[in-house]
């Protein structure tokens, strides 16, 4: 069974304490051991906005879901004209203080798991990074299976639609982007090229599953942490809030840098809440 898509979230209880120094956080990471769990916060600095902190694009914009793009033609048109458009800022992102902080620490980790689709990390220099969401640069058949590079498909919708010439600087985490219905209408989507089959992105939509193999890999670095250091998620839906319930219940110590509250501060043993940039910049300077 397919989990429904968690939005939004708003928090029931009292607000825990948050930290605005790295004082605590750098012995911590300076052990070494550390599994890094990172969202749409830390990109936001290369121009990417996230879901739903301060001018998150979930105030204006309900992404994709499973079911829809799977059962409706018009909502693969919808999608596929929107992410044509959007996948071109993804494209030309590049990695930000934060991202090159991560890999700076990466003798001080024991993995990265990102739930962002948009590849800063390994551009950055990260290696071995778990992308728990899948990733934008690759598009799957859902008929035949066949995995191809995103910029191919990019050359033959540009060549399918050669009069489709719009852009947007508002774009999505998941490259999606708003335009207008009579915009999409003309748009033409392009099949597989192996077999004529369904195109999707190599990511994990909104009500779709995370494949199991992956969540057990993600499982299996928690358990062999030494602590895990969440950074730029808000923890809203629970394929990332898992991984630190699994972890706060083994008793390893979780420790959350993020703009605002998350779903997961109950969860956590310190709560910082500074710019991610600046932040990890210092951070790895402190440690190394």
């Amino acid at each position: 069974m397919r989990t429904r898509p968690t939005l939004s979230w708003t928090n029931q209880g009292p607000s825990l304490p948050r930290a605005t120094t790295l004082t605590d956080v750098v012995p911590i990471v300076a052990e070494g051991g550390v599994l890094v769990l990172s969202g749409a916060g830390l990109s936001t600095e290369s121009g990417i906005p996230d879901y739903r902190g301060e001018g998150g694009s979930l105030r204006k914009h309900t992404p994709m879901t499973y079911d829809e793009f799977t059962s409706s033609e018009a909502g693969r048109q919808r999608y596929w004209a929107r992410s044509h458009v959007g996948w071109r800022t993804i494209a030309r992102a590049h990695p930000n203080a934060g991202h090159h902080a991560v890999t700076r620490l990466s003798g001080k980790l024991s993995g990265v798991i990102t739930q962002n689709v948009d590849g800063l990390h390994q551009a950055a220099g990260s290696q071995d990074v778990v992308e728990l969401h899948g990733g934008l640069d690759r598009v799957i058949c859902l008929d035949c299976g066949l995995l191809s590079p995103r910029i191919d498909l990019d050359r033959r919708l540009r060549e399918a639609n050669p009069d489709f010439h719009v852009t947007t600087d508002e774009v999505n985490p998941d490259g999606d982007v708003f335009l207008p219905e009579e915009t999409v209408r003309g748009f033409e989507v392009v099949p597989c090229a192996e077999c004529g089959g369904v195109l999707k992105p190599d990511v994990v939509f909104f009500g779709e599953n995370v494949p199991r193999p992956r969540v057990d890999q993600c499982y299996e670095l928690v358990d062999t942490a030494r602590s895990l250091l969440v950074l730029g998620s808000s923890l809203t839906v629970m394929s990332g809030l898992r991984f630190v319930r699994r972890a706060a219940t083994a008793g390893i110590p979780v420790v959350i840098i993020n703009r605002g509250e998350t779903r997961g501060d109950a969860h956590a043993s310190l709560r910082v809440d500074l710019p991610l940039g600046t932040s990890l910049t210092e951070l790895a300077d402190s440690v190394l």
